[in-house]
């Protein structure tokens, strides 16, 4: 199988890209929501958390259909479709005075959650199996750099006006759709293609019958549970910060880019060395335990010393996703790993439907007027109880 270098490298630009393109909204959405007129920070982040349930929940419904599309059609035109609607999008975002249109914004940005699909589908077709966690844990990495610089970015665009960073983010998607018409070749082979069915149009389906497949049941289950938990970072990373110490938006984006930072070091420098020592699966195990001592470290966080200790804590625990990624695609065929990439992102997706209307709501009884207990971090030590629960169940995974 050949590994053309160009391509990946295309690949790592492009989700770095995106990453940015995310990342360049998280540290404004409070004053965001202050614009379209959210009355305290419960509601804010509530608000907030709406709009990222409604970009999972288009998501979760289109992401195993996209991911059985390229395994039909090709990688290339899925993945350049996809960029160029995110395009579009976040210029809708950056003429929205109104909730609703932010909430129109965000419903078609899910319908275009293809980048990192077939994305990830490309990576397995052009990489041998015993070298797809190393090159997963680049794909992470490439996001981490991508969230180094976007809340950065955001930070400052916004202390123009906070329609900027979605104009800045729109021009970047614009570009590298571009790029990609130029250096990328598709590459799925037409023998590795498998016809589009009426049952592919179905995400329940395709999940359903994925979770039938021998080995892949218990990585898909922990994948989800800890994507899950690890949503509060997303989900209230801001409203938490400003809550806790009165943090700015540039001090938000500021340590959203410390955080991505972190976490593309780990993925460049203790992931490979890290598998070499332990393997996939006692690297998910340690991944593990430590986001679960994040988690409850954060939840109990009131002085700027514990987050300097909790965030590279966090940063490792990013150290996950590969491994039980890498486990899924090599329990399939080629033919598959479309389906199966989709199903990865699907089930993340319906995570992020979950977790906003889960973790905002506790955020905003422990901080409201009237809570019987004033616990900001409240929402990261539930986090840390559904890590709990899982790692049992990746134990017994790891030692059969």
């Amino acid at each position: 199988m050949t590994r053309p270098t160009g391509p990946f490298l295309f690949i790592l630009a492009t989700l770095m890209i995106d990453a940015i393109g995310i990342g360049i909204v998280f540290p404004i959405m409070p004053e965001l929501m202050d614009r379209v007129g959210a009355a305290d920070a419960g509601q804010g982040a509530f608000w907030g958390g709406i709009l990222l349930a409604s970009y999972a929940a288009a998501q979760f419904i289109f992401a195993p259909i996209v991911g059985s599309i390229s395994d039909a059609f090709g990688r290339k035109p899925v993945l350049l479709a996809a960029l160029a609607f995110l395009a579009l999008d976040y210029v809708i975002m950056a003429l929205a005075d109104a909730f609703w249109l932010l909430l129109v914004g965000r419903t078609l940005a899910g319908l275009a959650g293809a980048t990192y699909i077939t994305a990830t589908a490309y990576v397995s077709d052009i990489t041998p199996r015993e070298a797809r966690a190393a090159r997963f844990g680049l794909i992470g990495a490439a996001f981490g750099i991508g969230f180094v610089l976007g809340p950065a970015l955001g930070g400052v665009a916004a202390a123009w006006h906070v329609s900027a960073p979605f104009w800045l983010a729109a021009g970047l998607a614009a570009l590298n759709v571009a790029f990609g018409l130029f250096v990328l070749p598709e590459s799925l082979r037409p023998e590795h293609r498998r016809p589009f069915g009426a049952r592919d149009l179905n995400p329940f389906g395709t999940i359903f019958r994925a979770f039938r497949i021998r080995g892949l049941a218990i990585p898909l289950v922990c994948l989800g549970l800890f994507e899950f938990a690890n949503m509060v970072y997303v989900t209230l990373w801001s409203f938490w910060g400003r809550e806790v110490f009165g943090w700015s938006t540039l001090v938000i984006g500021l340590s959203l880019s410390a955080y991505g930072l972190l976490a593309a070091l780990s993925q460049v420098f203790v992931m490979p060395r890290a598998i070499a020592v332990l393997g996939e699966r006692w690297l998910m195990l340690a991944g593990l335990a430590l986001s679960l001592v994040a988690f409850a470290g954060f939840s109990v966080a009131t002085a700027l010393w514990a987050v300097v200790i909790l965030l590279p804590l966090s940063a490792l625990t990013d150290l996950v996703p590969p491994t039980l990624t890498a486990m899924a695609a090599n329990s399939v065929d080629e033919d598959r790993q479309g389906m199966v990439q989709g199903v990865i992102a699907a089930l993340a997706s319906l995570a992020a439907v979950l977790a906003p209307l889960v973790f905002t709501p506790v955020f905003g009884g422990f901080v409201g007027e009237g809570a019987p207990l004033y616990w900001p971090g409240a929402p990261f030590a539930l986090a840390a109880l559904i890590v709990a629960v899982v790692l049992p169940v990746a134990w017994r995974q790891a030692t059969r």
